[in-house]
C-alpha cells in the first residue's frame, strides 16, 4: 500500500510508456509525420500554426547522442509525452479526492455544520476497512489513467510523431497547476498557471479551448471584483510575454531561409497570418451540416474510443462526480462542451486529435465511475485481491481491442512507398504531385533528414497557390525555377489580394497558375525527367483542371507518370521495389495498395499495346505476389 501511495502516477505512466513502445512506429507515417519530423531535425518552420514549441524540444532531443534514427526519437518523444500526459492525469485525480470538499457546492447551512464536523479514523484494528477504502482509491485513479491511455485517439499520438503528443502533455499539467491556483489563491500559482497557458499557446492554439473551464474556477473563487480583474492584468502581463518570446523563433528562424520555411513568417502580415492558421479557417463554422456530420462522427465513434467496456465507468462517473465535486464536474463539463462545439464545426477529414480535450474530460468523469462500482464489493480486511481482478478484467479487455487498431510497430509502408518513388524516377528528376499524405509529406523527412535522392526535385501542386512557397523552391531549387521567373512574378501579383482578403481576379489568377505548372514541364524537361503522380492524372488531368503543353504526353513509369514528347515506345525499370503491408491497415494503407496495383496494370497495358508480353508479366506476376488480394482486370486475367 506503501509503494502504490508513493509510486500511483509513476506506475501508471510507466505502464503507459511500455504499451506505447511496444506499438511504436519504425518509421514515417501518414499524414503531416514526415514533414514535422524534418521541421524538428532541421529547425524549420512546421505548417499554421507553427508549433514554435514543438519544434525547439523535438529539434533539442532529435539531437541527443542517442543510436536510433531521427524518426524513432522524434517517435520515441511522442511516446514521453503522452505518458507524462497520463501522469498529470492521475496527479490531478489524487489532487481531486484529496480536496474533494474543495470542489463541493453547499448551502449556507450545510457549510457552517460541515464545519463543525471531525473526520476521524479509527485506529483499531477494524481500520483496515479504511485501508481497502484507500486503496480502492488509488486503484479507480490507476485505471482512470489506465483507461484514458488505452483510449484509441490517445494511444494513436503516442506512436508516432505529432504536435498533439506535446498538448497533451501540456493541457494535463496545465489544468493540475490550474486547480493547484484554485486551492491556495495564491498570485504565485495562478502565475505559474498563466506561464504554462502561454507553453500551451505556443504549441498548439486549441489550448483556447481550457479557458472557459479555467475562468470558470477563477472567478468562482475570486468573484467578480476590482482585485480578481487586477490579478488577470497580472496573469495576462506574464502570459503575453512568454507567448511572444516562443512565437519569436518564426521570424527569427524565418530570415535564415531553413530549408522548411512554410508561410515564411517574416514580417508582421505573414506572421499574423501563419500563427492564425488562415488557410484553414474557411473550415471553421463552415456550415451546421458539417458540424452534424462531425457530430454523428464523434458520438458513433466514441464506443470504440474506450472500447465500449469503459463507457459503463463514465456514465457512472458522470452522475457520481455531480454527487461528489460537483465544482471539478462543472468545469470537467465545461471543458467537454467547449471542445465538442468547437471541434464539430471543423469540417476536416482527420479531426480526431481534436476530440482529445474531450476524451480526457470523460476519463475524468471515469474514476468517480470505478471507485464507486468498487464500493459495492465487500470490504473485507486484507481483500485487495478482489476490486483489483474486476478491474484488470475490463482493462484488458480494452486493451486487447484498441492494441490492434493502435499498434504501428509493423508499419513500413509510407517508408517503403515514399522511397520506392524517389527511387524509380532516377536521381536527377522532377516529381510533379499533391499526395501530402502517404508521398510529399514523408518525402520531406527522407530526403532533408536522411538524404535520400538529394538531386531529386519534389514539388507540391496545391502549394504552388501560396505565395509563400516560391521562396521556399527558389531557395531549394533555383536552377529548376529561374525558367519561370516572369510567370511566378505575374501569379505572385495577382495572388497579393487574395491572399490579403481584398477583391482579385480569378480568372487571371487560374490562367497564371495553369501556365506555371505547364512552364514547369518545357523549361526543365530538357534537364530533368519529369514525372507526374497518379492523382494528378486520375483528378485534374480528367476533369480538365490541369493539362499538359502541347506535343507532350505521359506514360506509366513504375509509381508515376513519365512526361514525354514522343509517341514511340518509353522503357521503364523492373518493379524490384518492395513494399510491406502491415496487419493493421486503414484507408491510407489501401489507397497506396490501390495506386500500386493501378500504376502497375497501367504499366502492363503499356506493354502489351507495344507486344511486350514478357514485360507485362513481369507488372502483373508483381502484383500477384506482394498484393494478391488486388483485382486484376479481366482483359489482363485472360492475357495471363
Amino acid at each position: 500500500m506503501k509503494f502504490l501511495k508513493k509510486y500511483y502516477a509513476l506506475l501508471t505512466a510507466l505502464i503507459s510508456f511500455i504499451f506505447y513502445l511496444l506499438t511504436l512506429a519504425p518509421s514515417v507515417i501518414q499524414i503531416d509525420a514526415g514533414e514535422l519530423a524534418a521541421v524538428q531535425a532541421t529547425a524549420g518552420i512546421a505548417h499554421p500554426t507553427g508549433y514554435p514549441l514543438f519544434t525547439m524540444t523535438g529539434y533539442l532531443f532529435l539531437n541527443l547522442p542517442l543510436p536510433l534514427s531521427k524518426i524513432l526519437l522524434a517517435n520515441l518523444l511522442a511516446a514521453v509525452w503522452c505518458s507524462l500526459g497520463i501522469f498529470f492525469f492521475t496527479v490531478i485525480l489524487k489532487f481531486i479526492y484529496d480536496n474533494k470538499a474543495l470542489f463541493i457546492i453547499q448551502k449556507k447551512t450545510e457549510k457552517k455544520k460541515h464545519n463543525k464536523s471531525k473526520v476521524t479514523i479509527s485506529t483499531e484494528p477494524g481500520a483496515t476497512f479504511a485501508q481497502i477504502l484507500e486503496f480502492k482509491q488509488y486503484l479507480a485513479i490507476i485505471a482512470a489513467g489506465l483507461l484514458l491511455a488505452f483510449n484509441e485517439t490517445y494511444w494513436l499520438q503516442a506512436t508516432s510523431v505529432e504536435v498533439y503528443s506535446l498538448h497533451i502533455y501540456l493541457i494535463t499539467f496545465t489544468i493540475y497547476l490550474l486547480l493547484r491556483a484554485y486551492k491556495s489563491n495564491s498570485r504565485k500559482d495562478w502565475i505559474f498557471f498563466s506561464i504554462s497557458l502561454a507553453l500551451g499557446f505556443s504549441n498548439h492554439m486549441t489550448t483556447l479551448l481550457l479557458i472557459p473551464g479555467a475562468a470558470y474556477l477563477y472567478f468562482d473563487k475570486n468573484r467578480f471584483s476590482k482585485g480578481s480583474f487586477i490579478q488577470i492584468l497580472i496573469m495576462l502581463g506574464v502570459f503575453f510575454p512568454i507567448l511572444i518570446l516562443m512565437y519569436s523563433y518564426l521570424p527569427i528562424r524565418a530570415s535564415q531561409n531553413p530549408i522548411l520555411n512554410w508561410g515564411n513568417p517574416i514580417d508582421m502580415e505573414r506572421i499574423l497570418r501563419h500563427i492564425s492558421g488562415k488557410q484553414y479557417q474557411v473550415w471553421l463554422f463552415s456550415s451546421t451540416e458539417s458540424a452534424r456530420k462531425q457530430l454523428e462522427y464523434f458520438i458513433t465513434s466514441l464506443p470504440g474510443e474506450f472500447a465500449i467496456v469503459g463507457l459503463l465507468f463514465i456514465v457512472v462517473g458522470i452522475f457520481q462526480t455531480f454527487i461528489v465535486a460537483k465544482k471539478f464536474f462543472i468545469f470537467v463539463l465545461i471543458c467537454f462542451l467547449t471542445t465538442v462545439f468547437y471541434s464539430i464545426n471543423y469540417d476536416i477529414n482527420d479531426i480526431d486529435s481534436y476530440f482529445l480535450l474531450a476524451y480526457i474530460s470523460l476519463a475524468f468523469f471515469s474514476t468517480f465511475g470505478i471507485n464507486k462500482l468498487l464500493g459495492y464489493l465487500k470490504n473485507k480486511p486484507g481483500d485487495y485481491a478482489a476490486p483489483g481482478i474486476i478491474i484488470a478484467v475490463f482493462l484488458v479487455t480494452q486493451l486487447y481491442i484498441n492494441y490492434k487498431k493502435c499498434d504501428q510497430s509493423d508499419c513500413y509502408t509510407y517508408n517503403d512507398y515514399t522511397k520506392a518513388v524517389m527511387k524509380s524516377s532516377g536521381s536527377r528528376s522532377i516529381i510533379f504531385s499533391y499526395q501530402w499524405d502517404y508521398f510529399i509529406s514523408p518525402s520531406y523527412y527522407f530526403q532533408l533528414v536522411e538524404e535520400l535522392q538529394p538531386g531529386t526535385v519534389i514539388i507540391d501542386k496545391e502549394l504552388l497557390r501560396r505565395s509563400w512557397y516560391y521562396d521556399q523552391l527558389n531557395n531549394a531549387y533555383p536552377n529548376v525555377m529561374k525558367g519561370i521567373a516572369s510567370e511566378s512574378r505575374l501569379f505572385l501579383d495577382a495572388l497579393k489580394p487574395f491572399e490579403r482578403d481584398l477583391p482579385y481576379n480569378a480568372a487571371v489568377l487560374e490562367s497564371n497558375y495553369q501556365l506555371i505548372m505547364q512552364k514547369l514541364i518545357t523549361e526543365n524537361i530538357q534537364t530533368h525527367s519529369y514525372f507526374i503522380g497518379p492523382e494528378l492524372v486520375d483528378n485534374e488531368m480528367r476533369n480538365g483542371a490541369f493539362s499538359l503543353p502541347k506535343g507532350y504526353f505521359i506514360v506509366p513509369d513504375l509509381l508515376l507518370f513519365r512526361v514525354v514528347s514522343t509517341n514511340e515506345y518509353v522503357p521503364a525499370a523492373d518493379p524490384d521495389f518492395r513494399i510491406r503491408f502491415p496487419k493493421n491497415s486503414n484507408k491510407y494503407i489501401e489507397q497506396i495498395k490501390n495506386m500500386v496495383g493501378s500504376m502497375l496494370v497501367r504499366r502492363a497495358m503499356y506493354e502489351l499495346s507495344f507486344d511486350k508480353t514478357e514485360r507485362a508479366r513481369l507488372y502483373i506476376n508483381k502484383i500477384r505476389k506482394e498484393m494478391p488480394e488486388y483485382r486484376i482486370p479481366y482483359e489482363l486475367e485472360n492475357v495471363f
